[in-house]
């Protein structure tokens, strides 16, 4: 009789690690080192042939960083992980994986403006087409699917939208082309698990929610290990072909033996190893230490969050409310399917004075911080149109779908009381 799932309060401060097996340390030690021993050239030798799982070089993986992979890993039900430097270079390492230049990618056009940049711009100078589909309209991803399609792409919970992204009904248009669903979880860890809803892989901006307390910037991949991609055949050249950047590995064939991991270890082996994106054992310590406390922190954001958007939706300045406890129809059904476990902590709003008017809010601010981050225990505002984020090309401010008036807040864990209270001298100040 196998033993019971752990339940993520559990997980997230047990999985991956129980002590140190030469010191007994309970916490997880940072291993501030560079290299590692090997016990002699036939331990070196299996190492880099991928006959032996263990520790070569800390651009590659890390002790401290391998706890964080396995807990991360655990709390989606994933069979592997890997930490990377941020944020970014998760979402653009999990397309690389898979897409070479002449491929294509679909992605969702509800994204966070960095990652719509870094798609639009940045993988397209490197010949990878990233191309755009309708959220709303899950059949746009099959329209825009050729033969060079290696991946689909979207956020659970997308900045600054907020309508959930219908999960099962892409993944299950993708699985019958060979074509994997990357979810970018990071506003919504532990609410939802987009492995469960038939996505292949997850990704997060560990920065946020994961470590908690803007102190450490990092990012993950997490590999499903049940997407086939033996099956998918030439959908999917950079697992079924010699691999020229690895000893001509086949790794849907080389990894056999260690479980189905070929997708993440050649993230690991060839990307990291040659990308260099590696996270610091330092911060991968940094997030594990929000990690443990993650299962307290997000019902608190959750709470705090829906609070805030009933008050606002009554306050007469304020012209719209953007928080899935506000939508209706089909985005409300989404958001209670897939976030079963509340509705994340971050809210938008519109101020009927447009630019000006949020330009007030923010400066009138005292208890809030005016900074460019999500998923702090602290509570964040930003107004885009005052911002960087407003150079977004034309393309990108009409799928965000939100005026110049709108303020975005990441709700922190101070008490509800004292979070309106500064919202409402804040807006008193705006005029609103």
């Amino acid at each position: 009789m196998s033993p019971k799932p752990l339940h993520p309060e559990t997980l997230a401060l047990h999985a991956g690690w129980r002590a140190d097996p030469t010191t007994g340390s309970v916490a997880v030690p940072i291993h501030q080192t560079t290299s590692y021993q090997f016990r002699d050239t036939a331990h070196a030798s299996a190492l880099f042939a991928l006959q032996e799982a263990g520790n070569i070089y800390t651009r590659i993986m890390n002790p401290t960083t391998d706890v964080l992979e396995q807990r991360v890993a655990a709390l989606e039900g994933g069979v592997a992980a890997l930490g990377l430097a941020s944020g970014q270079a998760a979402s653009a390492m999990a397309l690389q994986n898979l897409a070479s230049a002449g491929d294509n990618v679909v992605s969702s056009t509800a994204l966070y403006g960095g990652t719509w940049n870094l798609f639009a711009n940045t993988l397209r100078n490197q010949g990878i087409e990233v191309r755009f589909a309708d959220p709303d309209d899950p059949e746009s991803f099959q329209r825009a699917t050729d033969a060079r399609t290696r991946a689909y792409y979207a956020e659970t919970l997308p900045n600054p939208r907020l309508e959930v992204f219908p999960i099962a009904e892409v993944a299950a248009i993708g699985r019958r082309h060979g074509v994997p669903l990357i979810m970018d979880n990071t506003a919504a860890p532990l609410l939802c698990r987009p492995l469960d809803h038939g996505a292949a892989i997850v990704v997060y901006s560990a920065t946020k929610y994961l470590g908690g307390h803007g102190t450490s910037i990092g990012g993950l991949i997490v590999d499903g290990g049940k997407f086939d991609w033996e099956a998918a055949g030439e959908r999917q050249p950079a697992l079924n072909s010699p691999d020229p950047s690895y000893h001509g590995a086949v790794w849907t064939e080389a990894v056999k033996p260690m479980g189905p991991i070929a997708y993440i270890l050649r993230a690991r082996t060839v990307l990291l190893r040659d990308l260099g994106s590696a996270i610091s054992p330092f911060n991968a310590f940094q997030i594990l230490q929000g990690v443990e406390t993650l299962p307290l922190r997000m019902p608190r954001h959750c709470q705090n969050a829906a609070a805030v958007a009933a008050w606002l939706a009554a306050r007469p300045g304020v012209t719209r409310v953007i928080h899935p406890s506000q939508q209706s129809g089909e985005a409300r059904a989404r958001a209670d399917r897939y976030l079963a476990g509340g509705h994340g902590g971050l809210l938008g709003f519109e101020l009927a004075g447009g630019v000006e008017a949020g330009r007030r809010f923010i400066d009138g601010l005292k208890l809030f911080y005016h900074v460019a981050n999500i998923g702090d225990v602290r509570s964040l505002a930003i107004h885009p149109a005052s911002t960087t984020h407003s150079q977004l090309d034309a393309e990108a401010q009409l799928a965000t779908g939100v005026s110049p008036g709108y303020v975005r807040l990441s709700v922190g864990l101070e008490h509800i009381d004292d979070i309106i209270a500064d919202l409402d001298q804040a807006l008193s100040a705006a005029g609103a």
